[in-house]
Parts: C-alpha cells; sequence; structure tokens
C-alpha cells in the first residue's frame, strides 16, 4: 500500500554543477523565471515563488553539468539520525554527519549516498519564505526530480527502508515514489545508467506550462517533448534541454493522493499505438532529449 514517508515531508531542491554560473544565472532568471535569493563568490541558489527558500543551487565547476545532490525536508529533527542509521544498514554510507548547514537556507542537514553513488541531503529547520504565493508563468516549487537506475528494483529498496519513501505506480520504464501527497516528488528511469534524468518545476496551472513553451522556445529553447499529459501523476508537461545539457520540465495539476491510492503496475499504463500520454498530440521525446538524460551525472 502506497503511503506518506514517516521521515521525508517533501523534495526541496537540487544542487548542479555548471561551468558557466553567469550564463546559468541568465537563463534561470531572465529565460525559466526563477529568482536569486542568495550568491557566494562560487554559486548562486534560486527559488521559485513558493515557500522554500531554493529550488535550485548552482555551483561554478569545470566541465560538464553535474548533479551534487538532491534535498529532502524532513519531518522532524530526530529524522535525521534515523536515515543515517538506515543508510549504513542499507549498504550506503555517510558522506557529511549531521551538522548545522554553512550553506544559504541553513538548518540542519545529514548526506547519505546510496550504493551506486545517487546522494541525498536530508534538511531540518531549513528558512521558509513568509511571501509565498502563486503567479502565471513562474514555478512555484519543484514538483518532482527523476532519477536513472540501472537497477530499479534496488534503488527502490533503498529509498523505501532508508526514507521511508513507497511506491505509487510502476511502468515498463520508471517507478514512481511518493513522501506526501504528491503522486510523486522522486522517480526512478530504468535506464543503463544513474544519471539525473531531468528536474521538473511545478508551475501554477496547464496555462503557464504553454506559455513556458512559447516562452522557452523564443529564447532558442525548442520543446523536446510535449505539450501532453502523462498517465501516472496525471500532470501537464513540456520538457526542454536546457543549458549544459540539463533537461528540465514545466509541469502542473500533479495528481494528490492519499494512502488509499492503489499502486499501479505495467499492465495498467499502456497507450494505444503511437501515443505517449493521455492526450495524444506530442511526438515522443526528441533523441536530443533522450541523449541529454544520460548526460548529468552525480559528482564522483
Amino acid at each position: 500500500m502506497t503511503h506518506s514517508s514517516s521521515l521525508v515531508s517533501a523534495l526541496r531542491s537540487v544542487s548542479l554543477t555548471v561551468p558557466d554560473l553567469v550564463a546559468a544565472e541568465h537563463f534561470y532568471t531572465s529565460i525559466w523565471h526563477l529568482d536569486v535569493v542568495a550568491k557566494t563568490e562560487q554559486a548562486i541558489y534560486l527559488r521559485g515563488t513558493g515557500a522554500d527558500h531554493h529550488l535550485l543551487e548552482l555551483h561554478q565547476a569545470d566541465g560538464s553539468a553535474k548533479i551534487r545532490c538532491v534535498t529532502l525536508r524532513v519531518r522532524d529533527l530526530s529524522a535525521l539520525e534515523k536515515v543515517a542509521t538506515a543508510a549504513v544498514v542499507a549498504g550506503g554510507k555517510v558522506l557529511k554527519p549531521i551538522a548545522e548547514v554553512t550553506e544559504p537556507g541553513g538548518g540542519q542537514s545529514v548526506t547519505v549516498i546510496d550504493p551506486d553513488g545517487r546522494v541525498f541531503q536530508l534538511v531540518f529547520g531549513d528558512a521558509i519564505h513568509a511571501d509565498a504565493h502563486e503567479a502565471q508563468d513562474r514555478p512555484i516549487r519543484l514538483a518532482h526530480a527523476v532519477l536513472n537506475s540501472h537497477d530499479v528494483e534496488s534503488t527502490r529498496t533503498f529509498m523505501e527502508s532508508v526514507l521511508d519513501f513507497s511506491l505509487s505506480d510502476r511502468t515498463r520504464i520508471m517507478a514512481f515514489m511518493r513522501c506526501n501527497s504528491d503522486h510523486h516528488s522522486i522517480a526512478l528511469g530504468d535506464s543503463d545508467n544513474n544519471a539525473l534524468n531531468h528536474i521538473a518545476f511545478l508551475m501554477p496551472d496547464v496555462d503557464s506550462v504553454m506559455r513556458g513553451g512559447g516562452r522557452m522556445r523564443d529564447a532558442g529553447y525548442g520543446i523536446e517533448w510535449g505539450p501532453g499529459r502523462h498517465g501516472p501523476g496525471d500532470n501537464a508537461f513540456n520538457y526542454f534541454v536546457g543549458p549544459f545539457d540539463v533537461v528540465i520540465e514545466y509541469t502542473a495539476e500533479v495528481q494528490q493522493i492519499d494512502d488509499s491510492y492503489k499502486s499501479g503496475q505495467p499492465t495498467d499504463w499502456t497507450w494505444p499505438p503511437g501515443r505517449v500520454d493521455q492526450w495524444g498530440i506530442s511526438a515522443p521525446p526528441s533523441p536530443r532529449l533522450k541523449d541529454a538524460q544520460k548526460a548529468v551525472v552525480f559528482v564522483s
């Protein structure tokens, strides 16, 4: 039975390295419509219109873009110790022990790594914005992050035993994992690698997803998949390949579920020939998108 996590309350942010911080800041503010909430000599922190201190942090580093960690907010301070202990039992490691966060956002955190190199930062008591609101054509918060896995069932087991996520739905190519009322906050993509597949930003409505698609196209970033509406999660989407091959998604209307939700299996999620979503108007994901969905690996 699917259930909310007793440890993790939400997906907060994703941290990446990029080779050109100035170009990245221009894109994510002027074109993607986030706001800089904090900045250091080597990093920028970007917020949406919601309460989370930041959704995306970008750190200067040479070479291709890489993912540093996925940050999850925990329900109470005791969850940090529980996650640290469970991670080791599950074959992972504690990269950073429980300590005060010295980066913007604050709080206390622990950072763990799973056996395949995926890094999760768990944070409690981080800063929350009092001016949370919704605005047309501007991201509110992260909807989900999708991580590739060469062994989805093993990764799923780690997330269930360490983070108390549960399976919402399983398709032929993806496992959708839940921690709160969102249908999924993390999804695991069947692949031959363990890279970042994409980051999805929640928009206030479908109109904003569509306006975002037009705005991105005007800026030279064509829609690589969409517009469409997924089966699992029931969310509308447009996918893009942003700077440095980071795959990003505008989405809206993510399905809200509770503990009575029955997990679907691959046979429950099939489309007629030629369709790749509920609406059936979008072409399949572009070859460029598929390549980019394997390009951003975890910092080793």
